[in-house]
């Protein structure tokens, strides 16, 4: 239990979600009074009149923004316009209705794609500014790098207390594995259980296997979300990584080991992989939260793929 939510009203935009799911979970453990999450068919936060609606009726103490529209190099791609708006218009009508309707605090979860493609590893906060983010990522990790903008203007003018979160890629129980739009630790472990059901003697994978990215479980990210809106009151960006960098080729060797495929893996180079490299510098969350993410990528890849057995697969 934690005293400082147990006094508060929270909406989680984007509540219903995988991440929102285990924000959720993670405030019901600590206390927190009320937790509070707008269905999309019930309030439109696209629009100012469905989010004004929305803290009209909530009336919450704090907000923690995950509403968004987002997939992986494949969604990013065909839905870049899609994505810039829906993404942009979201934060920027939950900040200010927020502002009109006297919110105590904003916690804004971004994105590790609003990172410069070209910025040294690993990726440091006083570096998010620094270029432009990779094309494949280019109008969503732009929408969610100009929120930073807006909540350093709002503190400035107004006030408005918040924080800024960064994760790297998330993954765990409830993940999103629709072959379409999921990332690449969902579309692997559903690629690689349906190879071993069909006896499948070779699995395709995207790219060359080299890239490599910072991968978080769902509950430790919750954790790190919690903890920036108890400890921050402005949107000093926060990243929200392990601080391992692991190649797409060691990933796909774990999963199938994991599930128990024996065939062959092939890397299809003619298809997108995205950014190169990509590890975030976790030590400003230590220094300024405290955390660490305590979940190793094997224990994680346990969980979710137990989880996808079980609770999905039929």
């Amino acid at each position: 239990m934690s005293e400082f939510w147990k006094p508060r009203r929270v909406v989680v935009a984007g509540g219903a979600g995988f991440i929102g799911t285990a924000v959720c979970r993670a405030l019901a453990q600590r206390g927190c009074a009320e937790i509070l999450v707008p269905r999309s068919r019930d309030y439109d936060l696209v629009t100012q009149k469905g989010t004004f609606r929305m803290y009209s009726e909530m009336h919450p103490d704090l907000v923690i923004d995950l509403a968004g529209v987002g997939g992986g190099i494949v969604a990013h791609g065909e839905h870049s316009g899609l994505h810039y708006y829906a993404n942009l218009a979201m934060a920027m009508n939950i900040i200010e209705q927020g502002r009109k309707h006297g919110i105590e605090k904003i916690v804004y979860v971004s994105s590790a794609d609003a990172y410069p493609c070209n910025a040294a590893l690993p990726l440091r906060e006083d570096d998010l500014w620094e270029g432009r983010p990779h094309d494949v990522h280019l109008s969503y990790g732009l929408a969610k790098r100009s929120v930073h903008a807006m909540l350093e203007s709002y503190l400035r003018e107004y006030g408005l207390q918040s924080a800024y979160v960064i994760p790297t890629n998330v993954f765990g129980p409830g993940a999103n594995f629709d072959p379409a739009t999921s990332h690449v630790v969902s579309a692997m472990i559903r690629r690689f259980r349906e190879a071993r059901v069909k006896k499948a003697r070779e699995v395709v994978c995207w790219g060359s296997g080299s890239a490599t990215r910072d991968f978080i479980f769902v509950d430790d990210v919750a954790e790190g979300i919690l903890l920036a809106a108890e400890k921050l009151g402005q949107p000093e960006p926060i990243n929200l990584g392990s601080g391992r960098e692991v190649s797409i080729r060691e990933l796909a060797l774990s999963v199938a080991r994991i599930i128990g495929f024996t065939g062959s893996i092939h890397w299809d180079s003619a298809k997108p992989e995205g950014q190169s490299r990509r590890c975030l510098d976790t030590s400003r969350a230590l220094r300024v939260l405290g955390f660490s993410a305590p979940t190793d990528l094997e224990a994680g890849l346990r969980a979710t793929i137990d989880w996808w057995e079980r609770s999905v697969v039929t």
